[in-house]
């Protein structure tokens, strides 16, 4: 490596510019929206239904702030008031207890009034459903079967709601009908974490492709990305989310949000991608940029990545990190997304260079010099980065393949491959000419 100590310092200039020069300092000033406290009122404003109920109860557990737990809790009341969910609205008022005066407390004559109405309402489906079966027609069961499901959906009772339009699928009688059937269990399944039923639905779904239109598509390769998200499959979870059409829109915002696919998308594929999928699928796919538009922060981001601006990128990521852990489902993944797009920052940093002065590279990744050899160490370790550090002079060296040797390795190889295939082929000419397997075969 001696020998390359003329060449190192241009390089050492050509890293410095790349990760931690003037144009990096430029970028990593402009304004960073998502770094903000964030808004509560916007945020609740991309959802509709259960979904966002659950997110502003998940917010108010996790935010540290007082007044935005406050908020987070006073919209959840008011959206839970519209519906008929009346042990979710006990929950809310037992959690914000008393702290947003009268007009928030307990409202007794609400709760009674909705459980009474549930109470007749539940028994006229049940009137109608035994009359469908004494009939026997199936498509009134079905749609019997389907008004249960609504209704349990309505009041919390995920369980029989989904065993409501499970049941519907006996009834089906058409594409159409099952498809509906499997959009709807995919919806309630969600809700209720089950996600390896998300996974078997939406495969049921696709069994039906004619009667498949771009937005159902696109729901459910949303759904199929959020399955594959919580089992922590981040690829597969990337490629699904980068295939939803732009169709999508506002259609799905009972489960996900456009701007949600442009977040789980980018990240998972940023942790996931090599240089030339993340080029290929992310920055030229014409139909996720429309999503990336929506979340200019991720956009930007991803870019700052693929164009080696770690430091840039990095300072996006600590900024959105705050507003990510309160998402309901990527909380979970952040700290492992995160790493894995640092670990892939590192690896890319020092890849081209034949040696790297570490001082500069913690400087590009805001971080120590003890703490990046300690990075180094663990990378280098898991024969991610080939490469030796120089403790004393903070260098990292890369240590370089012997091509020639490896050549004469590979050259050995193919040649016992050759003799091994030329034995086979010479033993099983052997066999055929003395028939050996027919005089095999007439002794039985």
């Amino acid at each position: 490596m001696d020998g390359d100590d003329d060449t190192s310092g241009s390089m050492i200039d050509e890293i410095y510019a790349n990760g931690s020069g003037d144009d990096g300092d430029k970028r990593s000033r402009r304004a960073i929206m998502s770094g903000d406290q964030l808004d509560i009122e916007a945020y609740a404003a991309l959802y509709s239904g259960r979904t966002k109920i659950m997110r502003l109860l998940f917010i108010a557990d996790k935010i540290n702030n007082a007044t935005a737990q406050l908020e987070a809790l006073r919209m959840a009341y008011d959206e839970i008031k519209k519906g008929e969910n009346t042990q979710l609205f006990r929950d809310v008022v037992q959690k914000i207890d008393g702290r947003l005066g009268p007009n928030y407390a307990m409202d007794t004559a609400w709760c009674d009034a909705v459980d009474r109405r549930a109470e007749q309402k539940k028994e006229k489906l049940e009137n109608e459903l035994n009359a469908y079966r004494t009939n026997l027609i199936k498509e009134s069961i079905r749609m019997g079967y389907n008004d249960f499901g609504d209704f349990y959906y309505a009041h919390g009772q995920l369980g029989e709601a989904f065993k409501s339009y499970v049941r519907t699928r006996d009834y089906c009688t058409t594409s159409k009908h099952i498809v509906h059937m499997c959009m709807s269990a995919i919806l309630v399944s969600i809700e209720m974490g089950q996600f390896p039923h998300v996974t078997s639905y939406v495969s049921k779904a696709e069994q039906a492709p004619d009667a498949l239109d771009p937005i159902i598509i696109a729901k459910l390769r949303c759904a199929a990305g959020l399955a594959n998200l919580e089992a922590k499959k981040y690829k597969l979870a990337a490629r699904k989310f980068l295939e939803t059409g732009p169709e999508l829109v506002n259609h799905y915002i009972d489960v996900i949000a456009p701007q949600d696919v442009a977040t789980y998308g980018g990240l998972c594929a940023l942790a996931t991608f090599d240089r030339a999928e993340l080029k290929s699928k992310v920055i030229d796919n014409s139909n996720f940029r429309n999503f990336l538009e929506l979340v200019p922060e991720v956009r930007e981001l991803i870019n700052d990545f693929y164009s080696s601006h770690y430091a840039s990128c990095l300072e996006y990521l600590g900024n959105l990190k705050a507003n990510l852990l309160l998402d309901i489902h990527l909380f979970d993944h952040v700290e492992t997304l995160y790493d894995q797009i640092r670990h892939k920052a590192l690896i890319q940093y020092t890849h081209p260079f034949v040696s790297v002065d570490l001082n500069m590279m913690a400087n590009a990744f805001k971080t120590t010099v003890t703490g990046l050899e300690k990075e180094l160490e663990a990378l280098i370790t898991d024969n991610q980065i080939q490469a030796r550090i120089d403790s004393h002079n903070k260098i990292l060296y890369a240590r370089h393949a012997d091509q020639r040797n490896a050549t004469f390795q590979r050259v050995l190889e193919t040649g016992r491959e050759f003799d091994r295939d030329v034995r086979s082929m010479l033993l099983r000419s052997n066999l055929i000419k003395h028939e050996y397997n027919l005089r095999a075969l007439r002794k039985l």
